[in-house]
C-alpha cells in the first residue's frame, strides 16, 4: 500500500502505536517532538513537515539522536525519506500520511490554516501557542474546533500551565476561595534578546521574514501575542473570564534596526476584567537589562502566585505552600501526556476554543497599545483585521510600518 495511503485512526488503548506527525521543524517544534516521546508509551513520529528543507534536517538529526532510558536509538524514532515534506504545502502532504497525531509548531500566523487542514483531515492536534494573530483567524480556530468536537478529536495547546500541578493547585485554591475575592493582578514577562536571522542576499521578502518571523506581525502576532501569552491564560483562568477592555503603551526603543522587522520591544497594558478587576500587564525584549517573569493575584484574603520565583505559594489567612510528590514534570510533556490519555480513554480533550478566545486577550493587549486606544474585546472578537499576507509564495511581501500610536492606528 503507498504509505500516502494509509488511512488515520483513533486510536484506543494503551497498547495501540499512535503515529504522530511534526508541522514545523524549528526550535519549539524539535522540541515537541522530544516532549510526546517523553510523555507516553507507544508513540511514534513518523513524519515531518517543515517550509525549508535545512530546518528539517537539522530537526530530524536530533529527534532521531534521541536515546531511551537505556541508551540505544529511541524506538519511538521511525521516519521515512518519503514522509519528510517541504515548501508551502508541506502541511497538505503530511496530512495524507497514516498519522493519527499532528503537532503545529510552524509560525503562529499560519496556525489557522493548519489547525482547519488537521481538523478536515480527521486528525488529533496538538498546536503550539498562539493559536492565531489577529480576530479572523481567532474565530476560525474557534469555528473549527466546534467541527473537531463532532469528529471527537483532541486538541490541547501549547500553554503547559493548565497541566503543571503545582500552578493547576494554586489555580484551585483561588476558585475555593482561599485569598478572597481577587481584586487585582500582575502579569510580566520580561526577557532580553531572543534569536534573530539576518538577511542574506538574494533572500526573497517571504523567505527572510518566514526565517526571521519573531519579528513580522503577521507571523508572530508580535512578542505580547507569541511569548506572553502564558500569563494572559492564566489571568483568564484565574479570574474565569476575559478582559472587557484595555488600554496600553508601547513601542521601539532598543530594537529599531531593519533585523528587527515590524513589531515593538516593550508593552505595558491595562486589562479591566468584569467586576472593575484589574490587571497590569508588562512585557519587554531588552538587551542587557534584568528579565522577570511571573503572575500574582491580589485578593481580599491574600495573595497568590501562580507563576514565577515563588509559584504554588498563597500568602495571607490560608497560607500555603505546594509540596511536590517526588520529582516534578516539565509540564511541556505533560501537556501531550494529557492529550494522549483522553485520546485512548476515547474522551478527547478539547481546549480550541479556550486558547482561540486568550489568545484574542493577547491580541487585544497589542491593539490597544499599536492604536493608542482603548479596545473593547467583544467589538475586537468582530474585527475583520487580517495580517495574512496577499500571496503565500516565496517572492514580494512588503511588512506593514511599524505602528504608530494616534497616526497608524
Amino acid at each position: 500500500m503507498n504509505p500516502h495511503e494509509i488511512p488515520a485512526v483513533h486510536v484506543r488503548g494503551q497498547e495501540a502505536t499512535l503515529k504522530v506527525g511534526l508541522i514545523g521543524c524549528g526550535g519549539r517544534g524539535t522540541g515537541a517532538a522530544d516532549n510526546v516521546l517523553d510523555s507516553s508509551e507507544n508513540v511514534q513520529i513518523i513524519a515531518l513537515a517543515d517550509m525549508f528543507p535545512d530546518r528539517l534536517q537539522k530537526c530530524r538529526l536530533q529527534v532521531q539522536s534521541k536515546k531511551d532510558d537505556a541508551g540505544r536509538p529511541h524506538p519511538g524514532v521511525k521516519i521515512q525519506d518519503d514522509f519528510c515534506f517541504t515548501g508551502f504545502d508541506a502541511y497538505r502532504k503530511i496530512l495524507e500520511t497514516g498519522i493519527d497525531y499532528v503537532m503545529l509548531a510552524q509560525p503562529p500566523g499560519f496556525r489557522p490554516i493548519h489547525f482547519a487542514a488537521a481538523v478536515d483531515a480527521g486528525k488529533h492536534i496538538f498546536f503550539e501557542k498562539p493559536v492565531a494573530v489577529d480576530p479572523v483567524g481567532v474565530r476560525k480556530v474557534i469555528e473549527y474546533g466546534e467541527k473537531a468536537k463532532e469528529k471527537k478529536l483532541g486538541i490541547v495547546p501549547g500553554t503547559q500551565s493548565r497541566h503543571t500541578p503545582r500552578i493547576m493547585e494554586t489555580v484551585k485554591r483561588i476558585h475555593d476561595g482561599a485569598i478572597g475575592e481577587v481584586v487585582s493582578g500582575r502579569i510580566n514577562f520580561n526577557t532580553q534578546y531572543l534569536w534573530n536571522f539576518p538577511r542574506r542576499e538574494g533572500m526573497s521578502d517571504m523567505e527572510w521574514q518566514i526565517r526571521n518571523w519573531y519579528y513580522f506581525d503577521w507571523l508572530s502576532g508580535d512578542h505580547i501575542v507569541e511569548q506572553h501569552v502564558h500569563q494572559h491564560d492564566v489571568t483568564d483562568w484565574v479570574l474565569q473570564a476575559h478582559p472587557v477592555r484595555a488600554t496600553a503603551v508601547g513601542g521601539r526603543q532598543m530594537r529599531t534596526e531593519e533585523l528587527f522587522g515590524n513589531i515593538f520591544d516593550h508593552f505595558q497594558v491595562d486589562y479591566e476584567y468584569p467586576n472593575g478587576v484589574h490587571v497590569m500587564s508588562m512585557c519587554r525584549q531588552w538587551d542587557k537589562t534584568p528579565g522577570e517573569v511571573g503572575a500574582t493575584f491580589i485578593g481580599t484574603k491574600g495573595a497568590a502566585y501562580v507563576m514565577g520565583p515563588k509559584s504554588g505559594t498563597i500568602t495571607g489567612q490560608n497560607a500555603w505552600k505546594f509540596e511536590p510528590q517526588g520529582k516534578e514534570i516539565n509540564g511541556q510533556v505533560l501537556e501531550h501526556r494529557d492529550l494522549i490519555a483522553s485520546i485512548r480513554a476515547g474522551k478527547p480533550l478539547n481546549e480550541a476554543r479556550r486558547i482561540a478566545e486568550t489568545s484574542l486577550t493577547s491580541i487585544l493587549g497589542r491593539e490597544a497599545a499599536y492604536t493608542g486606544k482603548v479596545v473593547a474585546y467583544a467589538d475586537l472578537m468582530r474585527s475583520e483585521l487580517d495580517l495574512s499576507p496577499k500571496k503565500y509564495e516565496f517572492g514580494p511581501n512588503e511588512a506593514r510600518p511599524v505602528r504608530i500610536p494616534g497616526k497608524t492606528g
